[in-house]
């Protein structure tokens, strides 16, 4: 036996394995022999050529090395610390992070005797690694599913890394000067770098830079609401945005006017990101907005937007007719791009022809043709739906209706076989109507081209880890909106303290709708030209819920607080 183990590539390991009678010394050497031809762990070779089970492999491994054995089905994947070691590592030793207390990073492996994952990890994550035995197949699985969930291509840029983020900016400019030393200075490019890819790695939606007479202040809208993240000293404010500007291809010579530029920044060959700038002086120097648009936002899936059951199915009904016009409606950042590009996504194929117009484009889709707005050019809307109807279209989506020229055409369009979607910035849906009568729009053109109104609000998630049971008086329910009936059985949730998971208590947002389609009372009360109150109390009396009912609900389903509800539906 002595002869057979000195040659073995995992000594303890497969001593153990044969001396519980797993394998014979032959099977050992031949398998250690197989393993080291296809370049892979004696564990994965055995697992995978189903020579031992993994659950046995794991177990035996736990006793015989004093390490503690773990089973995986009991991990949440999202709750993974996965940004923590590089995606590099992860792959390369087979070892997943699991969850951090205090300086110690637990870190589910197969392999026992896989030291040098140990050293590695600790190097890179300044972390002391600290080894939890899994089954190898779980851990194959779920090391796939973790990476692709969070795209760790991003978490493989260390600080050293920073320097060389493939970045490129708009529309070529010729004023920058490349002399400019302040703006090429290596802590400035690392600086922005990491400021924007860590927006990024939190799900920010904006960034904004804002320069004061004394100081210099860096917020981070996520999940709908502003947080300060970095507070650099103002002597530097105007260096970091002259990085901005370099980036994005503007004038940096230019401070006294608005400029508008955009920033490509590509984490992975399979992912890159868009920052909107604009540029806006102010007294004590340029504040700047950066916007980012992730092209991933628009395929999270029907499910995950938020609706109701039947609010649903309306929506997929009225988008999969073969002509008609989709309004959303709703103020800025309440997701309405979004909602249009998931309709957009499921209805996107071979066969039809789809085209855009937008101000800007936020969200590019291959296989749809997307137009930008050049007012200076002379390019708007509604030429561009003009354009559009000599395209042989089969779906027309346009930003936003903002005139009755745009109303127009679009009203003409539903009407003689398009499908249109389109944005209005309406309160809910029954004002829909009315600024389409007030814009010059027919009464009789509205009931005969309008399929579906959305109204729509963001509200902010509860963090599933650290939301806590709320307790208010039966009055304050009684007062936003829920039923005496309903009390002795209500349980809603508020946000908790927060933890390593969320932002105050909140992760994430959801959608609230109020989902409209036009009944024949609904025609008739708008051919007599029906007022917007008269309107939201037909659609009351045919059980359409308002904006306020539908976050109720959310409520209701330990989805959100009232107090986030109150927030977002507030009149």
């Amino acid at each position: 036996m002595a002869s057979v183990f000195t040659d073995l590539q995992f000594n303890g390991l497969t001593r153990c394995f044969v001396e519980n009678g797993l394998l014979t010394e032959n099977d050992a050497q031949k398998y250690i022999q197989g393993a080291q031809k296809a370049k892979v762990s004696l564990i994965a070779y055995l697992v995978t050529n189903k020579l031992i089970d993994s659950k046995t492999i794991a177990a035996r491994a736990s006793l015989e090395f004093g390490i503690p054995y773990f089973d995986l089905d009991a991990i949440d994947y999202r709750s993974l610390p996965i940004s923590r070691v590089a995606e590099k590592l992860i792959r390369k030793h087979h070892a997943l992070p699991l969850f951090i207390r205090g300086n110690t990073l637990f870190l589910a492996i197969s392999d026992p005797t896989n030291f040098q994952a140990l050293d590695d990890i600790n190097f890179q994550s300044r972390l002391n690694p600290e080894a939890i035995l899994v089954e190898e197949d779980k851990l194959a699985k779920i090391i796939d599913i973790a990476l692709e969930a969070a795209d760790t291509s991003m978490s493989d840029m260390l600080d050293a890394d920073l320097d060389n983020l493939e970045i490129t900016g708009g529309e070529e400019d010729n004023t920058r000067n490349d002399a400019n030393s302040d703006i090429d200075d290596a802590p400035i490019v690392r600086f922005v770098n990491k400021i924007l890819l860590d927006s990024i790695k939190q799900g920010v939606s904006d960034i904004h830079m804002e320069p004061y007479e004394k100081n210099f202040r860096i917020r981070y809208r996520a999940d709908g609401i502003l947080h300060q993240i970095a507070s650099p000293p103002a002597s530097i404010a105007s260096r970091i945005i002259s990085r901005i500007k370099v980036m994005s291809k503007m004038d940096i010579a230019e401070r006294r006017v608005p400029q508008d530029g955009r920033i490509k920044m590509t984490l992975s060959k399979n992912r890159a990101i868009d920052f909107r700038v604009n540029t806006c002086p102010t007294l004590f120097g340029e504040k700047v907005v950066l916007r980012i648009l992730d092209p991933t936002s628009a395929q999270i899936g029907i499910e995950k937007l938020g609706f109701e059951p039947e609010q649903q199915q309306l929506f997929l009904s009225a988008i999969n007719k073969p002509y008609g016009l989709v309004l959303v409606t709703g103020p800025t950042g309440s997701g309405k791009t979004v909602t249009l590009y998931t309709g957009l996504n499921l209805l996107n194929s071979v066969e039809r022809n789809i085209s855009t117009a937008e101000d800007p484009v936020e969200i590019t889709v291959e296989g749809i043709n997307q137009v930008n707005m050049n007012v200076k050019a002379g390019l708007t809307f509604a030429t561009a739906l003009r354009a559009f109807l000599r395209q042989d279209p089969d779906i027309i989506m346009v930003g936003e209706i903002r005139d009755t020229e745009t109303a127009e055409i679009a009203v003409k369009a539903a009407q003689t076989g398009h499908l249109v979607l389109s944005t209005l910035h309406t309160n809910d849906a029954p004002q829909t109507l009315n600024r389409l009568m007030q814009m010059g729009i027919p009464p009789f053109n509205i009931v005969s081209a309008v399929n579906l109104i959305m109204a729509q609000r963001l509200a902010r998630r509860l963090c599933e880890y650290c939301k806590t049971p709320a307790d208010y008086p039966d009055i304050a329910f009684l007062s936003a909106g829920f039923k005496q009936e309903e009390l002795s059985t209500l349980k809603v949730f508020k946000a908790g303290p927060g933890c390593d998971h969320c932002t105050n208590g909140y992760k994430g947002r959801v959608g609230i709708y109020q989902v409209m389609t036009l009944s024949e009372k609904m025609r008739e009360l708008i051919l007599e030209g029906g007022n917007a109150m008269q309107l939201a109390n037909q659609a009351t009396s045919e059980g359409i819920n308002d904006l306020r009912a539908s976050g109720l609900n959310k409520v209701r389903m330990g989805v959100t607080s009232l107090e986030e509800i109150d927030r977002v539906t507030k009149e």
